[in-house]
């Protein structure tokens, strides 16, 4: 077998995966090459999707349908949805074998993981588990929103709660300890995100008619997905110009207006909810001449300017999955 590992230049996790290939190989024999890739074209001719990507016998086991070529850095996620920044020993081994499929990896920039960390909590997913209730409780929340436009109250979601044996204060305090919804300090819902129950610059208009608040630009941009596809209309503003911005997706389809319309991905020093760290920071811009000028503006906000295709992508891999059945 040939295993060749594509890098770029001085990649932190060549060195990891090269290890973990030789603890996967168990002692077998293998012809591992080492490639630097420094030009996306070379990229694209390889089929490198970040760095590090392996390829056995000259086919990664590891790809995801439509992810570009890319030398920018490549995350793995684990069965759990923790990040890394090389498959694992187990992965490997279950590659190099071709026994089990391997785990899927997402297409994000180095930069990118740490400012994503609290939109998909750290790598975990915002899929609630389905053990004590958790989901069962936390998608009749998001149907509410979804429904009504408005948060439900706790009593609303009591049976749900009742059939994991539990009460609704009791799973729904679980949940806000999580960081899958934020309760007020009365157990009030005050926000399931993507969904929140103040008001905030994103507006989004359901097939229905129905309208809620979202609690930032990519959770506004998850909804469609995590409704099935459904037809949604987002209206939001530049937080510098004061200029609309509106997203509208027919059949899956965004349509941004204006046409050169950006989305900047920001989070705040520490640790802590998404709702404190991250949400203020996830804006619709008319474009990146705006997006720049509020980054200059908002130094304690690390952050970066995205494109359209890759904001919704990012909406749509972190809220896609919220209601599908088990």
């Amino acid at each position: 077998m040939r295993i060749t590992i594509l890098t770029v230049p001085d990649c932190p996790n060549a060195p990891v995966v090269r290890e973990r290939i030789t603890g996967a190989l168990d002692g077998r024999s293998a012809e591992v090459e080492l490639v630097d890739v420094r030009e996306e074209a070379e990229a694209a001719r390889w089929g490198m999707t970040g760095s590090p990507t392996v390829l056995l016998d000259g086919v990664d086991p590891f790809a995801v349908p439509g992810a570009p070529t890319s030398v920018s850095c490549r995350l793995y996620r684990d069965a759990d949805g923790r990040a890394d920044g090389a498959p694992s020993v187990q992965a490997l081994r279950q590659a190099l074998s071709g026994t089990a499929p391997a785990p899927a990896t997402e297409g994000l920039e180095c930069c990118e993981a740490d400012l994503l960390d609290p939109i998909g909590r750290a790598g975990r997913g915002r899929r609630a588990p389905a053990e004590r209730g958790l989901r069962a409780v936390h998608q009749a929340v998001l149907r509410h929103f979804a429904t009504h436009g408005t948060a439900p109250r706790p009593a609303t979601v009591e049976s749900e709660a009742a059939l994991a044996g539990r009460t609704a204060a009791d799973v729904l305090a679980e949940l806000d300890r999580e960081d899958f919804l934020a309760l007020d300090e009365e157990g009030r819902i005050r926000a399931a995100y993507p969904f929140s129950a103040a008001e905030t610059p994103h507006r989004v208009r359901m097939a229905s008619g129905v309208e809620a608040w979202s609690m930032c630009a990519v959770d506004a941009l998850g909804i469609s997905a995590m409704l099935d596809g459904q037809d949604v209309r987002i209206s939001s503003s530049d937080p510098v110009s004061g200029e609309p911005v509106t997203v509208t997706f027919t059949d899956g389809n965004p349509r941004w207006e204006p046409a050169d319309a950006v989305v900047f991905i920001g989070r705040r020093e520490g640790s802590g909810p998404a709702a404190t760290v991250c949400c203020d920071a996830l804006n619709f811009f008319t474009g990146r001449a705006t997006a720049g000028r509020w980054q200059r503006e908002n130094p304690e906000v690390s952050g970066q300017i995205v494109s359209q295709g890759r904001a919704a992508q990012i909406g749509q891999q972190t809220f896609g999955p919220l209601l599908q059945d088990d």
